[in-house]
């Protein structure tokens, strides 16, 4: 295993002011999402995915300013899901439009995900486009999302997110 830099660590002295819960009201849905700091120092991503009104997605973002990461090929993710399906985001920096995106599934037990920086898609408004892949440079914003076209509540433990 190689160095490792980490991006965000949750703990109970966790400024998660810089976290921001994006719903699908930004579009007129009524899905609703927040970000909690438990006992344990977890951030937990807990709500539910409404499709009334054209909704149908919740989202956790976390941006900052954007940092070269071209000595690292994998984010590791350490959470706990609760069996559902997620979008792990990136973005090159926050002023990007599209994202680079990997659907991942989650067990109900702690995971530790690692996901190649240069398998990530680019998407957007819920769309795939036809252009490359992360190329895996800056890296300037992350994000989870659940829109699995079904409304269901969701919760997510998230414990580290690092790149290696």
């Amino acid at each position: 295993m190689g160095f490792s830099s980490i991006l965000f660590d949750f703990s109970e002295e966790s400024d998660v002011s810089q976290w921001h819960v994006v719903n699908d009201g930004v579009m007129g849905g009524l899905s609703e999402g927040q970000l909690l700091l438990n006992q344990d120092g977890h951030g937990i991503f807990k709500g539910n995915v409404s499709l009334a009104n054209n909704g149908g997605f919740s989202s956790l973002r976390f941006q900052f300013e954007a940092q070269d990461i071209r000595s690292y090929e994998h984010i590791i993710i350490r959470l706990k899901g609760d069996g559902k399906r997620y979008q792990f985001r990136v973005k090159d920096d926050q002023n990007q439009r599209h994202s680079y995106i990997q659907y991942f599934e989650t067990s109900g037990e702690w995971q530790a995900l690692k996901l190649k920086l240069t398998d990530l898609y680019p998407w957007s408004l819920g769309i795939p486009l036809r252009i490359p892949n992360y190329n895996g440079t800056s890296i300037g914003e992350i994000a989870f999302l659940i829109g699995n076209k079904k409304a269901e509540s969701f919760e997510l433990i998230i414990d580290k997110i690092s790149l290696e």
